[in-house]
Order: C-alpha cells, then sequence, then structure tokens
C-alpha cells in the first residue's frame, strides 16, 4: 500500500460529498474559461493550479489572490498553466470566490494506528503558532461530541464576537466536524484530512482549501 494525496478540487469534491460546506468554485481548463467563470460568480476570486500531482501549491506560488479584473484573472490563469511542470500531470485551474474574514480555523482527520480515526479542530491564521490550540475527538462523532469539541478549545473569545463580525455558528461549526466524522467512517483507506484554512465569514465557517491523503494498493 502506498499513501497518495488527492487533488484539491477531488478532496473538497469527497468531503463536500459528507455536507462539508465549500467556497463557491468552478474548475476550468483556459484563461478565457477562468475569466468566464469569474465573472459568473462575481470578483474579486482566486484562481489556483490544480492537479493530483499537486499538493503544496503555496510553496511553489500556483495561488492567485485578490484578482478583480479579467485581465487579472487570465493574466494569474495563463502565467499559473504555464508554471505546470511534466511531472504535475495534467492539470487545470480552480477559480474561487474570494472569501474574507478576520478568523481563520484548521480542521481535519488523522488516523491512529491503536486509536483509529480522530476528528481534529484548532486555531488557525495569524494565531496558530502562538496559541497552539488544538483538541481532537475519536470518530463517530454525535452532534453533542461535535459541539464539546468546539467547546475543548481554550482560545473561546476567538469563538465570540469579533472586530465587528458576529459570533461563530457552533452548529455550522458542528456540520464541519461531522463532514469530517462521516468521511473518515465511511473511507477507511482516508489516512488524513487537512482543511486549512477555514474561514469564518460573518460567523460562518467556510472552507477554502482541503486535502484528503488516501491508501491505495501498489
Amino acid at each position: 500500500m502506498q499513501t497518495v494525496t488527492l487533488a484539491e478540487a477531488r478532496s473538497k469534491a469527497l468531503l463536500a460529498s459528507h455536507g462539508l460546506e465549500i467556497a463557491d468554485e468552478r474548475i476550468v481548463d483556459s484563461s478565457p474559461a477562468a475569466v468566464a467563470a469569474a465573472q459568473a460568480m462575481g470578483m474579486p476570486v482566486v484562481v489556483k493550479l490544480n492537479g493530483d500531482r499537486i499538493a503544496h501549491k503555496t510553496e511553489r506560488g500556483l495561488v492567485r489572490l485578490n484578482l478583480s479584473t479579467p485581465d487579472a484573472v487570465r493574466e494569474a490563469a495563463d502565467a499559473l498553466l504555464a508554471a505546470a511542470t511534466p511531472d504535475d500531470g495534467e492539470v487545470d485551474l480552480i477559480v474561487a470566490r474570494q472569501v474574507r474574514g478576520h478568523r481563520e480555523l484548521i480542521a481535519g482527520l488523522v488516523r491512529d494506528p491503536q486509536l483509529g480515526p480522530a476528528v481534529m479542530l484548532g486555531i488557525g491564521g495569524i494565531f496558530a503558532e502562538a496559541i497552539a490550540d488544538v483538541a481532537f475527538r475519536l470518530v463517530p462523532l454525535s452532534r453533542l461530541d461535535a459541539l464539546e469539541l468546539i467547546e475543548d478549545l481554550a482560545t473561546q473569545k476567538l469563538l465570540g464576537e469579533f472586530r465587528g463580525e458576529p459570533a461563530i455558528d457552533r452548529e455550522k461549526l458542528a456540520d464541519v466536524l461531522l463532514a469530517l466524522s462521516a468521511c473518515g467512517e465511511q473511507h477507511p483507506e482516508v489516512v488524513s484530512i487537512d482543511v486549512n484554512p477555514l474561514i469564518v465569514c460573518d460567523g460562518v465557517p467556510i472552507a477554502v482549501d482541503a486535502l484528503v491523503e488516501v491508501e491505495v494498493a501498489r
């Protein structure tokens, strides 16, 4: 067996099938299609290079943010497609609505050889390293388990009203955790899930990036 990382689009599709709320996005294969998608969903948008062999986009500069005009989207799409290497295999583009918020969370799933899968929730963004606030619960989660996992975070003030934004909707956040639990329970081949970041927009946590690792036969 070997562990492989699903492309971002495939990872999100799997998680969305279990109820995870994903930022509005389109998968396209050319710069004209990227412009059309951006105009359809409304700018500003984010454009990313997507492919089964592309896991760490930020380190390679494969993410372009805050694109507010058709020309900016076209230039970003052309540059990203040109940056693909033969090792990346088949690629396309993700055009996603730019989600804005002052708070970020991280969520995911890890699979322990002895204990099995566990759902993780933590404080993300600029506070992540300074606070190192992370909590875990074993799968399967009930809604009560998910709400208690949220309560397990030490930094509860960041979950309340913050910089003019409403408090985080805990029921919506519990939905995220239940989606991760369901995915881990129903897909034993899933080794790990990384949803980072979950951007809190008007109190609602929205997944803007996700990667799923699965174990497959060699």
